[in-house]
């Protein structure tokens, strides 16, 4: 397998699943700073122009965070990266969807690029306080859920990886403080071993 990726990026949480299952697999850097993935090089292998991008053994690429998740798990169902019951792995499907889908998507995009969200430069700071309300909503909620449990299903899942990206987004690097068990989570996650060897790889510090 190989990863296309971005250090720092979303594609934080699909290194750090390839980690967990410990499947072989190689790595591809691409500069979005520097507009890489606009280049053709990169379009021709996905042509949304983003990352993750994970290019299977047998040549085919999927992309969308959720479906790589996904598909990782259940092709490599020994990591236990999926509940074996179908209720708790729809509540996973719920919270990965909801964390990338509303936390990432519309709270952090509103942050990182809230001239995408207006055309006028004096709303952009508008923007940016609804972003950082839907973040504090999103952080909320998950916060609710760890209450009784320490990963997001009671044991580590597909999903936990996300909201590890996005904790990582607000705690280490824009200085927003998580909720008491957003942040018991985060730690958690910082002290598995998969996630330090991804972090040490993509040269990030917490």
């Amino acid at each position: 397998m190989k990863l296309y990726y971005a250090p720092g990026a979303c594609s934080l949480g699909i290194h750090v699943l390839l980690e967990e299952i410990g499947a072989p697999y190689e790595t591809v850097s691409v500069d979005l700073r520097g507009g890489e993935q606009y280049k053709p090089a990169y379009s021709a292998v996905n042509p949304k122009q983003v990352v993750p991008t994970l290019q299977r053994d047998d040549g085919s690429i999927l992309t969308e965070y959720p479906a790589i998740a996904w598909w990782l798990a259940a092709a490599h169902p020994a990591s236990g990266l999926l509940p074996t019951d179908i209720d708790r792995q729809a509540r996973v499907l719920e919270r990965l969807d909801y964390i990338v889908s509303t936390m990432h998507m519309q709270g952090f995009r509103r942050l990182f690029r809230p001239s995408n969200f207006t055309p006028s430069a004096a709303d952009e700071e508008k923007v940016r306080t609804r972003g950082r309300e839907i973040l504090a909503k999103g952080f909320s909620l998950m916060n609710d859920v760890l209450t009784d449990q320490e990963y997001l299903v009671n044991q580590f899942s597909i999903a936990d990886t996300a909201l590890f990206y996005v904790s990582f987004w607000a705690a280490g690097r824009m200085g927003i403080s998580l909720p008491a068990q957003c942040a018991a989570h985060y730690q958690r996650m910082l002290a598995r071993p998969a996630v330090q060897r991804v972090l040490s790889d993509e040269g990030l510090t917490p």
